[in-house]
């Protein structure tokens, strides 16, 4: 269902489990930067109302997914970690070229964003299938769920705002370079890298 061409290697979870406060504090801000990428779409492109409603609700959505990780961090006795950059992000923003019209910079904000959502989707699925703490088990299984709704929101809205074929054609290009980038990572206790 998610297109990702490239799945994660099922080891990863042997990585997270030996470092569930990293993985945790690194989904917290995963999840901040979630609502900040909703709010920063109603900032830019406030003219169109459907995408904004949607927005609003998505920006609450995950800023109460990260109240719930943060909760899971203050019961095991923790804080909040410190914000990290995205390897994974930083890396996947560079393949659309900066600039042009309007409608085209939105389109491949929201494919990226889409595909960041799938992303982690799939790995909250390996998580939620693998984790020994049937607890956590389940808390992303849930999540699962949810993330693949926003996955698929966003590619309506790029394929709504753009040329069907062409949103399509960005979207399996955008697959295939993320599977390049996905080669290097895997091998540390992060959402995605």
């Amino acid at each position: 269902m998610l297109g990702l061409k490239l799945p994660t290697d099922p080891r990863w979870v042997n990585i997270v489990e030996k470092n569930i406060d990293e993985i945790l504090t690194d989904h917290a801000f995963c999840e901040q930067k979630a609502a900040s990428t909703a709010i920063s779409l109603i900032v830019n492109f406030p003219e169109y109302p459907d995408l904004v409603n949607e927005m609003v609700a998505l920006a609450r959505e995950e800023m109460g997914h990260f109240k719930m990780v943060h909760e899971r961090i203050l019961a095991r006795g923790k804080t909040l970690g410190r914000y990290r950059k995205d390897e994974y992000v930083i890396a996947l923003m560079k393949f659309f070229p900066k600039g042009g019209a309007r409608s085209e910079q939105l389109v491949h904000r929201l494919l990226y964003a889409a595909l960041i959502e799938a992303r982690s989707c799939e790995r909250f699925r390996l998580l939620s299938e693998e984790l020994r703490d049937a607890d956590l088990a389940e808390f992303y299984r849930k999540l699962m769920v949810s993330e693949a709704g926003h996955y698929t929101l966003f590619l309506k809205f790029a394929r709504k705002f753009g040329d069907k074929a062409e949103v399509d054609a960005k979207w399996q290009a955008l697959l295939e370079y993320e599977a390049e980038i996905m080669k290097g990572l895997g091998t540390k206790e992060t959402v995605h890298g």
